[in-house]
């Protein structure tokens, strides 16, 4: 897929979705990793890949729900691949914050919040930047709106 977007000249989108999952049964080892710290349920995360046209390219690796994003594209080697292929560029959220420090000129992630005692101007062009950033975002979360579309026919197909 980097290579492709590499090829290509596309701009990527990555975000990771959380879907509720049954609770792993209690003889399961790691039983607890799949409880999620932010939805404080069993979960599982999944990274997905778009370009700026709304089309999925990935929908990665599924993960405990109590992995970090930013860990989780360590250990997928998404990182990896970012440092091998340089003239990708990828759009992140807040998640992803770690990675865009890492990568300056190749992963672009939405401004810090300046803090309470700055000035109006710099409020207003906080939240400018904000706006930009999640507006070139919106099509990996549609990507992920679609495959959550599907998560409640898999109620039904018994075990995990």
């Amino acid at each position: 897929m980097f290579a492709y977007a590499e090829a290509e000249g596309i701009e990527l989108r990555l975000d990771g979705a959380e879907t509720q999952v049954r609770r792993p049964q209690a003889s399961r080892p790691g039983r607890r990793a799949f409880v999620s710290g932010k939805r404080r349920q069993n979960t599982i995360k999944s990274t997905t890949f778009s370009d700026g046209q709304g089309r999925m390219l990935l929908a990665g690796v599924m993960r405990p729900g109590r992995m970090h994003d930013r860990t989780a594209v360590r250990s997928e080697g998404i990182a990896e691949q970012f440092r091998l292929r340089p003239n990708v560029k990828a759009k992140v959220d807040s998640g992803y914050a770690g990675l865009a420090k890492e990568f300056p000129g190749q992963v672009t992630a939405p401004p810090k919040k300046p803090k309470d005692e700055a000035c109006d101007g710099e409020m207003r062009a906080w939240r400018e930047a904000r706006r930009r950033q999640s507006s070139a975002r919106i099509s990996v979360e549609h990507t992920d709106a679609e495959l959550r579309q599907w998560a409640s026919l898999r109620r039904f197909t018994g075990r995990r």
